[in-house]
């Protein structure tokens, strides 16, 4: 019967997020999760965060339609519950322009 060789890990436990961020230090921290943000997909998953919405936020997913999201912001305000990111998308279509930008190499 063969023995498994164990080795030592050589790279450190970082702090998730710590590199783009100078405030916060290298060190391991455990991330506890009530400061984390919760994607919301549709208006049905708003209803989740009714009963947390002191310690939790709603941020509404990148792949949602703007007719969605608006539904989305709109509940959201009656609820009560925070959007993390309630403009994303909404002012540059209004406007009727999509901002893209395109590299040709």
């Amino acid at each position: 019967m063969k023995l498994n060789i164990i080795k030592k890990r050589s790279r450190k436990f970082t702090q998730h997020q710590s590199d783009p961020h100078v405030k916060i230090k290298r060190n391991w921290q455990k991330p506890r999760g009530t400061d984390n943000k919760l994607p919301v997909h549709s208006v049905k998953e708003l209803e989740v965060l009714l009963l947390c919405n002191r310690s939790h936020c709603a941020a509404v997913a990148h792949n949602i339609s703007s007719k969605n999201r608006k539904a989305i912001v709109e509940r959201a305000a009656q609820l009560a519950i925070r959007v993390t990111n309630p403009n994303a998308r909404l002012r540059s279509e209004e406007n009727g322009q999509i901002v893209c930008t395109f590299y040709l190499y």
